[in-house]
C-alpha cells in the first residue's frame, strides 16, 4: 500500500480536473425516504455520499439558528464576549418569543447569561434568545443578519441567504439548501469543539420551565453527538445531525418531510436521518491519508541555492471510501512547469491525485515546504546552460 501511495512525479503540463467531493456508490442508500433534499457527507473528507436535490433553494427554519451559534461562538472566540456575560433582553427580542412557536421564556429587562441564551437557541430552539444574542453582538437584528450572510458566503454556502436570526417565516427572502447546511455543520464542528457539545444536551431548564431537545436521535443513537431540528409549515420537518462511529463522522442533513403532526414529524426526521446514517457506516470507510507538511515528493529548482524543493500539503488529507478498499488507492504528483527560483514556501508549485479504480477521490494542491533562494552567479549560468541544451 505504502509502495502505490508514494507520489510518482510527473512533469507533465496538463492540468487535473477539479476535485469532484463525491465518492462512487457502491450500495445505493435507502429507497423509501421520503425527504425533499437529503445529504449524507463525511466530516473530515467532505466527500459527498449521498444526496437528493441537496442544491435545491428551501426556506431554512430553525435551521437558521445554526448559523446564529456560530456567529456567537465566532464572538466567544475572538473575545468580544464570554459565556458569563449578561445580555439584557430588549422587548423586540420578547415580542419574537411570543409571536413565535419556539422560545425561551425570556423577559423584558432580564440578564441573561450567554451560555444560557446559547443553550435557549440550541436546545429550545428560542427565537427570542437568537434576537438578544444578535443584538447584542451587531447592534441590531438587522446588522446580524449582514454579517450572517457575509459569513455564508465566506463558508461557500451558494444557495443561502438569510433575512432574520431564527427561521420565521419572513417577507423578505430567505432560503438555504441540504449541502449548504452540512458544510455549516461542518464548519462548527471542525471550528468550535468546545462548543459544539452543547448540541449534545438532550434538555435544559430556564425561568422554571424545562424543555426536551427536538432532536430524538440523541436518546436513539448513542453516536449521535448533535444536531440541530427544524419546521414550518412551508419548509416542513428539518433535522441537520452528526454522528461518529470507530473514528469516521458523518453529517446527515434531511430536509422537507411531510407529516401530520409535530410528533409524528419528529419521529420521521429521526427515523430517515437514522437510515442514512446506518447504510452510510456500513458502507463506507474513511482515511487519514497524508499529514500536513509531510513531503510527498522533491522537484528540481533550477537556478536557485538548493537544487531540490519538497513538496506537500497545507493540511492533512483524508479520504472516504468504500469499506475494504484502502489497499487498492493510487497517489500521484504533477508539477505545474519548471521551477525557477526563488521559490516562495507555501506556494503552490503542483497537485496530488488520489484516485480509486481511475476516478478521483481527492485532489489538493503541492506547495513548497521550504524557501530556495536565487542561486549565485555560477550556479545560475551553469543551469542556463543546461535549459538551453536540453
Amino acid at each position: 500500500m505504502m509502495k502505490r501511495l508514494m507520489p510518482l512525479l510527473l512533469l507533465l503540463s496538463l492540468l487535473w480536473p477539479a476535485f469532484a467531493g463525491a465518492v462512487a456508490l457502491q450500495v445505493p442508500p435507502p429507497s423509501d425516504l421520503t425527504a425533499r433534499n437529503y445529504i449524507v457527507m463525511e466530516a473530515d473528507s467532505g466527500s459527498v455520499l449521498a444526496a437528493r436535490d441537496p442544491d435545491q433553494r428551501v426556506p431554512p427554519a430553525s435551521l437558521t439558528k445554526l448559523m446564529t451559534a456560530y456567529l456567537v461562538f465566532k464572538e466567544l472566540e475572538k473575545g468580544g464576549l464570554t459565556l458569563d456575560t449578561p445580555i439584557k433582553v430588549s422587548e423586540s427580542a420578547w415580542r419574537t418569543g411570543m409571536t413565535g412557536a419556539s422560545r425561551m421564556f425570556i423577559e423584558v429587562g432580564d440578564r441573561v447569561r450567554v451560555e444560557d441564551l446559547l443553550k435557549g437557541v440550541i436546545v429550545q430552539s428560542g427565537n427570542d434568545a437568537c434576537v438578544a444574542l444578535a443584538e447584542r453582538v451587531a447592534g441590531t437584528e438587522g446588522a446580524f443578519v449582514d454579517l450572517m450572510n457575509a459569513q455564508a458566503r465566506a463558508l461557500g454556502m451558494e444557495n443561502t441567504r438569510f433575512d432574520n436570526s431564527h427561521g420565521l417565516p419572513s417577507e423578505g427572502q430567505q432560503y438555504t439548501s441540504a449541502r449548504d447546511m452540512a458544510r455549516l455543520m461542518r464548519a462548527l464542528i471542525r471550528e468550535f469543539p468546545e462548543y459544539y457539545r452543547f448540541y449534545s444536551l438532550r434538555s435544559f431548564t430556564y425561568n422554571g420551565i424545562s424543555q426536551n431537545n427536538r432532536n430524538l436521535l440523541l436518546w436513539r443513537d448513542d453516536s449521535v453527538d448533535g444536531g440541530k431540528t427544524g419546521w414550518t409549515e412551508e419548509a416542513g420537518y428539518n433535522l441537520v445531525s452528526s454522528a461518529k462511529r470507530d473514528g469516521m463522522r458523518l453529517i446527515v442533513v434531511v430536509m422537507g418531510i411531510d407529516a401530520p403532526d409535530h410528533p409524528q414529524g419528529g419521529r420521521l426526521r429521526a427515523s430517515e436521518s437514522q437510515a442514512l446514517y446506518n447504510w452510510a457506516f456500513r458502507q463506507f470507510e474513511s482515511h487519514r491519508v497524508y499529514e500536513a507538511g509531510e513531503a510527498l515528493t522533491r522537484a528540481r529548482v533550477w537556478k536557485g541555492e538548493a537544487k531540490e524543493v519538497p513538496l506537500g500539503l497545507t493540511e492533512p488529507l483524508y479520504v472516504t471510501i468504500p469499506k475494504g478498499r484502502y489497499e487498492d488507492l493510487q497517489a500521484q504528483t504533477e508539477l505545474t512547469g519548471r521551477l525557477m527560483a526563488p521559490v516562495q514556501e507555501g506556494r503552490r508549485y503542483g497537485r496530488l491525485r488520489v484516485t480509486l479504480d481511475g476516478t478521483s477521490v481527492a485532489e489538493r494542491p503541492l506547495v513548497a515546504l521550504e524557501p530556495v533562494e536565487e542561486g549565485g552567479w555560477f550556479r545560475r549560468m551553469l543551469d542556463t546552460a543546461w535549459l538551453w541544451v536540453f
